[in-house]
C-alpha cells in the first residue's frame, strides 16, 4: 500500500482527503507524523503555484509521495481578495474567527447581490519520482451577513451556497465532498491517481 503525506495540519482537511482516497491503495498520512519538520514557504502567486511549492518541500522531508493544496476564497466585491491570503487576511497569526469578522466588516456596506465568491482549491501531488500531478475545484456561492452553522472550518459559516439553501457550515460531510471546491478537486485527484495504480 503506498503512503501519501497530506501537507496539512489541519484535522478537517486530513479528514476530508483520507475519506476521499479511501477506495484507493493508499495509506493517508498526517506531518504530524513525521515529527518537526520545516514549514514550506508559501510564496508563489496562485494557488498552483503554491500547492505545488508545499507538496515538493514535503515530499522532500519525508521521502514520501505528498498532496498538498492550496485553497482559499474569492470575492468579487473585494477584487479576488483574501485569495491566497485567505489563512491570514486578518494576519500572519489571524484565527478564522478574526478572518471571519475582517471578512463581514470589509463587506459591511456591500449588498447582498454583490456579495459573490467562490472558493477554489488547487491540489498537487508529488510523488517521490518527481511526478506532478495537479488537478482543481471551484465552488460559487454568496457571503452572508452572519455565521451559520457549526460544521467546516474557515469561512465555511459566511459561505452560503443558494442551490442548496446552506451555508458550507451546515451541509452533511457528503454533501460537502461531493460540491464542495476541495471535493471536486479531490474527486478529480482520485481518478488521477487511480489511473496510475492500475
Amino acid at each position: 500500500m503506498t503512503e501519501i503525506v497530506v501537507a496539512t495540519q489541519n484535522k478537517g482537511k486530513i479528514a476530508e482527503i483520507a475519506l476521499a482516497l479511501s477506495q484507493l491503495p493508499f495509506k493517508v498520512l498526517a506531518l504530524s507524523d513525521f515529527g518537526p519538520i520545516p514549514e514550506a514557504v508559501e510564496n508563489g502567486a496562485s494557488f498552483m503555484e503554491n500547492a505545488i511549492l508545499k507538496a515538493k518541500h514535503y515530499a522532500k522531508y519525508t521521502g514520501k509521495a505528498c498532496l498538498a493544496d492550496d485553497s482559499g476564497l474569492e470575492v468579487d466585491a473585494l477584487q479576488g481578495a483574501p485569495g491566497i491570503y485567505s489563512a491570514r487576511f486578518a494576519g500572519e497569526t489571524a484565527d478564522d474567527a478574526a478572518n471571519n469578522q475582517k471578512l463581514l466588516a470589509e463587506l459591511a456596506h456591500v449588498q447582498t447581490a454583490e456579495r459573490t465568491a467562490r472558493f477554489r482549491c488547487v491540489l498537487a501531488f508529488v510523488d517521490t519520482d518527481g511526478l506532478t500531478m495537479t488537478t482543481d475545484g471551484v465552488c460559487e456561492g454568496l457571503i452572508i451577513e452572519e455565521m451559520r452553522g457549526v460544521g467546516g472550518f474557515g469561512y465555511d459559516c459566511l459561505f452560503y451556497v443558494p442551490e442548496l439553501q446552506k451555508t458550507m457550515a451546515e451541509l452533511t460531510k457528503s454533501e460537502k465532498n461531493t460540491m464542495s471546491h476541495r471535493g471536486q478537486a479531490l474527486s478529480r485527484m482520485a481518478i488521477k491517481l487511480g489511473e496510475c495504480t492500475r
